[in-house]
Formats: C-alpha cells, structure tokens, sequence
C-alpha cells in the first residue's frame, strides 16, 4: 500500500525498534560517547516522501567540511534508519536498482548488514587540509573509506553505515603496456612495472556523495533550483529533493569514478615530488573495445606508460577514470551521434564536429567540470607537474581550484587512429591546447579533414535494399 504522508493508516504502522529493545528519541544515548541508539524501522507501507518536522523524523546531524569526522558525522542513506537517515538518495548509484531486483527475486534479505571488518583501506589516503573546505571536497565524502575506523562506535551500536569509498591494490595487465615494453619506451623494474608488463598499482573506487549546497554554488544557481531541476528531470524519483531542505546530503544514481596510481600514494601531496596525472572521462567502445573513432583509448594508454615512468624515477603517476560515458549524454545518445556525423550531408566532417552531438542532444556537453577536481583534493593534490590532457575544460577547472599544472602534454600524433582525425583536427580549432603537435590547424584544414564513410542508407544494387553498417 502507497502513502504520501509520514503517517500511516492505523492497520500500516511502522515498527521501530532499536537495537537495546526499548524506546527512547532518535538522540537518546545510552552511553556518554554522545552517539545515538539507532532505530530500526520496519514498514508495512511504501512511505512515498517525508517532510521536514514531521513525527518521528530526527536525522543524525551533518556538519559538512568539519574535519573532526565524529562532529562532520557519518553519511546514513541506507534503508534500515528511515527517521535517522540524513541522505537523500541510495548507495551504489545506478547498481541500486539492481539491489532493488535481488530483492525482488528473494535472492538477498533486505535486512542484511555487510560484514565490513576486513575490508578497511590497504594503502593511507588523508586527511587533508582540503577535506574540510566544502569549496574543495562538496561531491565525495572524504570519509566515506574510513567507516570502519571513524565511526566504529556506531557500527558496533548497530547503525547500518556503508562506505562509499574502497581503497585496494592490483595488477594490471594492458596489451599496449607489453608493447611499449617491446619498444624500449618501458623498462620493467620488477617493482613498478613486471617483465610480464603487468604494472602494479594502488586504487580506490568512489561513490559520489554530494553536498548540495555547495553543488549549487558552483553551478550558479540556488539550492532550490538545483533540487528542482533534478527531481523534474529524473521524473520525481526522488521527492525528498523537494520536501526535505534541511537534508542537505544527496547519493545520485549515477557512475562514479575510480583512482589508479602507480607509485607511493604518500607522495601526492609533496609538491617536490614529480606527479603525473590524466583525469579521463568513460569511452566503453574505445577503451574496452577498442573503436578508432575517437582518441580515448589511446590517451588513456599513452598516459597510463607516462604514469608508470613517472613512478620508476621516484614520483608518482594518476589516472582519475570518471562514468562519464559520451560526454555524461550516455551511450545511446553517443551513438546516435555517430550515425548523424556519418549521414550528413558531405560525411563526417570536423568542420561539424561538435554541432552533430547539439543537433542531437540539444548540448555539446554535459561532463560539466565543477565537480570534476574534488578527487584531486581528496587525495592531497595542490601541484600537477604533468598533465596529460588538451582540454582547456578540464585544466580550467583544476587550476581555477588552486591546484598548479606545470606541463601541459598531448596526446602523440602517431596514436591518433584515422578515423579519429575528425575528432583531434574539431578539438584543436576549437580552442584545445595544441601543445608542439598540432600546430597550424586552420580552416582549410578543418574544411577538408573528414572521416571514414560506412555507406549508410546507401541502395544495396544486388539485394535492393538499405545497407545499414556492415
């Protein structure tokens, strides 16, 4: 049964229990450790919203960019503490559909509660002075990899806090690693990098964690227009986004990002010390798959040997890998893109590079760059010796933050696929740094770059047919 009020109807009450069995305010302590008894509720109901001041709801405070993580206070959005829970939203972006599914087919119990005793981080990150400057850190809680640590008090009072951000290490295996090796543009080290080409490497995937707020700020609009816009344009999933103003927290349901360094991770924040580093938004068809229509993979590849050379001469290498697929517009829309540069009129042309993705889309991008330096504060960044990126975005964003860039690198000519020239030749004339490489990209050369043609909705003589993509 639905309700859209915080009261349920007489034979649809909620049981809240907690977890000493007896009642007390959602700020009652039992103890002088000034933590709160949780309340765990069980609903017979689907609550639809809650508002502000309602019966029963009392969220655990958040003072955002308090360094003290016991005053800031830990992030709740998780389903077992509706009258304390201080987050809008769910874990695991998009994936909590797919929680939602497990439940559904009886395959996971909904009251479970992950056992997180030996998945604390493997490697140090922070604190950070940056940490408690929202202006700086306002889209990942920077806590969020030390639950365990910070907060065991109310774990072990029973309070369901999950982390949002998990720190390990690996090795990766990358065929243009063995390649570069077989070049002698890499040397294996046994430590950095392995005589197999694997590389070895420290991590940390991120879930994003927004303090609305300060999200406003930086987009240049007020809180309530923020809300607004997002609740009307996800359809109302979130109603809370309208009712609740004083829960100033917001899980989104999207991609997150996940970090890859190679080196000592306690370098970062020594600026004496080289770092190296490319901020590389999502390309599933070309850094998985490998397509040549664009320069993703490529640049991921070049960047990621540069990192580990970095690394071998005693600094330290950094790739931040952002869900952003197709500009934040998503793979459909990408591809849609696709089929209109290689339909138009004269083919696929830099000259109209950017306005087949606005013809489609109505934006020529939407991976807006405010949010996009916070991990970089997150781990202790304020100087970037090398930058391996030509987007005036992206180092806009970064410097305008306080972080310094000393180099700026593109990516090589000869890495650059054929049919991606369409996509380098667009960038540069329009205001991408050129670096050494790409000087001298004038109109003319914007004019007659032009890609591969596939031949589509072309009369296929034999079958009298359209030949669609072969």
């Amino acid at each position: 049964m639905a309700s859209n009020s915080t009261s349920a109807p007489a034979s649809k009450k909620a049981r809240t229990t907690t977890n000493k069995g007896k009642a007390g305010g959602p700020h009652d302590t039992s103890t002088d450790d000034g933590i709160p008894i949780p309340e765990i509720t069980q609903l017979d109901y689907v609550n639809l919203t809650s508002h502000t001041d309602a019966f029963d709801v009392d969220p655990i405070p958040i003072s955002w960019g308090h360094p003290d993580p016991l005053i800031r206070g830990p992030v709740i959005c998780t389903v077992r503490h509706s009258s304390q829970r201080n987050a809008i939203g769910a874990h695991s972006g998009s994936y909590c559909i797919y929680t939602g599914l497990a439940v559904a087919a009886g395959k996971l119990n909904p009251d479970y509660v992950p056992n997180l005793k030996l998945t604390s981080p493997v490697f140090n990150i922070g604190p950070h002075p940056s940490w408690s400057d929202p202006k700086k850190v306002a889209s990942i809680d920077p806590f969020g990899h030390l639950t365990t640590e910070v907060y065991r008090g109310y774990l072990d009072k029973g309070f369901d806090i999950r982390p949002t951000i998990a720190v390990t290490k690996a090795h990766i295996d990358l065929p243009e690693t063995r390649e570069a090796i077989a070049a002698g543009r890499l040397v294996p080290d046994g430590k950095i990098l392995l005589a197999s080409g694997q590389s070895i490497v420290s991590k940390a995937a991120i879930e994003p964690v927004w303090y609305l707020p300060e999200i406003a700020r930086r987009f240049g609009c007020s809180e309530a227009v923020l809300r607004q816009s997002i609740f009307r344009m996800t359809n109302g999933i979130y109603p809370e986004l309208i009712t609740r103003p004083d829960i100033k927290i917001f899980l989104p349901p999207i991609g997150g990002l996940t970090i890859y360094i190679w080196g000592d991770p306690d370098t970062i924040p020594d600026e004496d010390i080289e770092l190296t580093c490319r901020v590389h938004d999502e390309c599933n068809g070309s850094d998985v798959f490998g397509s040549d229509i664009c320069t993703c993979r490529p640049y991921l590849t070049h960047a990621i040997e540069e990192c580990i050379k970095t690394a071998q001469n005693g600094g330290c290498g950094l790739v931040i890998y952002f869900r952003k697929e197709g500009r934040s517009l998503g793979e459909v829309t990408k591809y849609l893109v696709y089929n209109t540069r290689k339909r138009q009129e004269g083919g696929d042309s830099a000259e109209k590079y950017f306005s087949c993705t606005e013809q489609v889309a109505g934006v020529q991008d939407t991976r807006f760059q405010a949010l996009m330096p916070d991990p970089l504060h997150f781990l202790g960044v304020t100087k970037i010796h090398n930058f391996i990126s030509m987007s005036d975005m992206k180092y806009n964003a970064i410097v305008s933050t306080g972080i310094q860039i000393v180099n700026r690198i593109e990516i090589p000519k000869e890495l650059v696929p054929d049919d991606a020239q369409v996509e380098i030749t667009a960038k540069v004339y329009h205001g991408y740094n050129a670096g050494k490489a790409y000087q001298g990209i004038d109109q003319n050369e914007l004019k007659k770059t032009v890609g591969r043609e596939y031949g589509y909705d072309k009369p296929d003589e034999k079958k009298g047919k359209n030949v669609v993509d072969e």
